[in-house]
């Protein structure tokens, strides 16, 4: 028994565990963004998790070995992320995304920072609690939020003025504000068609997004309809 705690406790076996737990706590909420497609995945948040644990794991090697101050390197590697969370960070018009896949990633690269310290349980705990929000923070602010941005491509065939017609009669039935609106004609294997690009606010209280969506899409000749 004591052969066994001697060889838990050496920096080897720790080296080991840390950058195990690591890996799958961060990976955890990469596969949750993952499942919503976003820009950072599993890899992503495996691989910044697990540089987390080995910088604060060569932090406290260097201050036995060296007798420098182990709080430098995390320090930097805190500085640094954020120029990984600003890649992800996307801007069209009044759309913003990628800034929750953003915060995640400081999130994670702290986690990954918290196991490498050894302090498991904080570790494990933040773990659940970024998961429950990135998972499930949508649906509570969708209850509160009163006034949602739309930002919507629709394509549709070629020189349809009344689907244009009845696509800006949906808007105004729905009191959904346009605030940029862009046409763009091309030419397509099965024929011409047209894209309409579309930037609006609309009341989430009375209004979800997907509904908008299945109900612009069952307009007549409307060929498809993306978020963007």
């Amino acid at each position: 028994m004591t052969t066994l705690l001697e060889i838990i406790n050496t920096f080897e076996f720790q080296t080991f565990l840390k950058l195990i737990l690591g890996a799958i706590l961060t990976g955890l909420i990469g596969l949750e963004r993952s499942s919503l497609n976003k820009p950072a995945g599993f890899g992503t948040h495996a691989l910044l998790g697990i540089s987390g644990v080995l910088v604060v794991i060569c932090s406290q090697y260097m201050t036995s070995n060296y007798d420098i101050d182990m709080s430098r390197i995390p320090a930097q590697l805190l500085s640094g992320i954020g120029f990984i969370g600003a890649g992800t960070i996307m801007r069209n018009g009044y759309n913003v995304k990628g800034v929750t896949t953003a915060a995640g990633l400081l999130a994670v690269t702290c986690i990954g920072l918290t196991i490498g310290a050894g302090y498991y349980i904080g570790g494990v705990v933040a773990t659940i609690i970024v998961y429950l929000i990135l998972a499930y923070a949508h649906n509570i602010s969708d209850n509160f939020e009163r006034y949602s941005v739309l930002s919507l491509e629709i394509v549709i065939a070629e020189q349809e003025s009344e689907t244009i017609n009845n696509i800006n009669e949906y808007f105004t039935q729905k009191k959904i504000e346009l605030k940029r609106l862009q046409r763009t004609e091309y030419d397509d294997k099965e024929g011409k068609k047209e894209t309409i690009e579309i930037t609006g606010c609309y009341d989430a209280r009375y209004l979800k997004k997907s509904r908008i969506i299945e109900e612009l899409f069952a307009i007549d000749n409307v060929l498809e309809v993306t978020e963007l």
